[in-house]
């Protein structure tokens, strides 16, 4: 039992004196990203789509609402019949908006991710070779889930810098 004991404090003492080497980095990789080249154009056609995109959901909205006002101002002359047809009407418009919205949606974040897949993938590789060339044990995405750390564990601009070089 002692022995046993004796191993296994050891065991903690090496593992700690291991942990104590361990050099460990992050990369704010939002920024990263939007900080190269590549990111800056992927982010303009990104803008452009979008304002596309928006224009034209916001003629939809505008007819949508011109069909409420002119229900609204018929409401008194029209029969319940026909009342209650252009109600219907206007419901099943307002869910085409609707959906064509949740499409507009669905379809720019896909274009966002084809557009940055291939800036995070070289991305990824810079990272590595960064980080094994300057000898840390791990690097981390993202400095809003690290409490605490010192400046130079913060990665960000020298993986900017060396994304850029790679051309």
């Amino acid at each position: 039992m002692k022995n046993l004991l004796i191993v296994l404090s050891m065991l903690m003492t090496a593992s700690f004196a291991h942990a104590a080497d361990a050099k460990v980095g992050y990369v704010d990789m939002q920024k990263a990203i939007q900080s190269t080249s590549a990111g800056k154009k992927a982010k303009t056609e990104l803008e452009g789509e979008f304002n596309k995109k928006k224009k034209e959901l916001e003629k939809k909205e505008a007819d949508l609402k011109k069909m409420g006002e002119d229900l609204e101002k018929k409401k008194s002359v029209l029969s319940e019949e026909a009342l209650g047809k252009k109600q219907a009407e206007f419901q099943e418009e307002m869910l085409r908006y609707r959906d064509v919205v949740g499409k507009s949606q669905l379809e720019i974040q896909k274009k966002e991710r084809e557009l940055t897949a291939p800036i995070l993938e070289k991305m990824k590789k810079v990272i590595a070779k960064l980080a094994k060339d300057k000898g840390y044990t791990m690097v981390i995405e993202n400095s809003q889930m690290v409490l605490y750390a010192t400046p130079d564990a913060d990665l960000t601009e020298q993986v900017i810098k060396a994304y850029e070089s790679e051309k």
